[in-house]
């Protein structure tokens, strides 16, 4: 069933910050933060899951599975990267059935040909604007909650034909019944700036670490007019980097007593060893 948490937070006045997850650890950690919605993005996950670039090669079974995984281990709502539906629009319908019934609170899905590639790297390609357009008609006629169950809609246009033509798609998008819209890979402030004050509908942005928009604040983006913000990268990225040092200094050294070490008895807690220490308290005999 979809969240109504975060319809309820667009209705507000702000920009929605929300993290990207890789993991079900970095799952517990968002729990532990606390954050009402958070985004599974297809490039992250599938680094994690599989160790594979973003180009396509996880397929719609492997992403529900770790939709599903996400969902039962957030406490937030889950925002679920769907690429491009998983090819055409008979799987598009079949998709957003299945990140339904997953529990997910909003579905996003992409201009990009099927298989597609992470939005911040070169070669990608896009279908004709009334392609895509037609994947939008076929989630919201596909799905049961009308009212919590959301539709983004991304175009990955601006390398291809500028910003005329992001423009002119996101506005198709919003026609077929998207409930947000998403301008991936703008360049610069004054292109953020242009494409939310072109549209009355939600705009979400991208802050990919590394990636082709420039980084700001979330209270500059609310300035800027977006409702909502993702940092898909920022816990994968911090946690490479993390793992490589403390990797580095036992190859160098022979140390694993590592500084800066997230406690082994808290970690042992929050993933759920309390419940499973209280349920053999009661039940097993002596």
């Amino acid at each position: 069933m979809a969240d109504p948490i975060l319809r309820q937070k667009l209705s507000e006045n702000g920009c929605l910050i929300v993290p990207g997850l890789q993991d079900m650890i970095a799952a517990k950690i968002a729990n532990k933060v606390g954050f009402p919605v958070v985004f599974g993005s297809g490039y992250w996950l599938t680094a994690s899951s599989m160790g594979l670039p973003d180009a396509g090669l996880a397929t719609y079974s492997d992403m529900l599975k770790s939709m599903q995984t996400l969902v039962d281990v957030c406490d937030g709502a889950v925002i679920a990267d769907a690429d491009t539906g998983y090819g055409g629009l008979l799987n598009v319908q079949h998709t957003v059935r299945g990140y339904e019934r997953a529990g997910v609170t909003a579905i996003q899905l992409e201009d990009q040909e099927f298989p597609k590639r992470c939005g911040h790297t070169p070669g990608k390609r896009i279908v004709p604007d009334a392609d895509m357009a037609d994947r939008v008609r076929v989630a919201a006629d596909t799905r049961q909650d009308k009212e919590n169950f959301l539709i983004i809609a991304r175009t990955d246009a601006r390398q291809i034909e500028g910003l005329d033509g992001v423009l002119r798609r996101l506005d198709a998008y919003a026609e077929a019944g998207a409930d947000i819209l998403f301008a991936e890979a703008l360049l610069n402030e004054k292109e953020m700036h242009k494409v939310c004050t072109t549209f009355d509908l939600p705009m979400m942005v991208n802050m990919a670490n590394g990636g082709s928009t420039p980084l700001f604040k979330a209270s500059e983006l609310q300035d800027i007019g977006y409702s909502i913000a993702i940092f898909p990268s920022l816990t994968s990225l911090v946690a490479a980097q993390a793992m490589e040092r403390a990797l580095l200094h036992l190859k160098e050294t022979g140390d694993g007593d590592a500084e800066d070490i997230f406690s082994f008895k808290e970690f042992g807690s929050m993933i759920g060893f309390d419940e499973i220490h209280a349920f053999e308290r009661k039940w097993a005999r002596d």
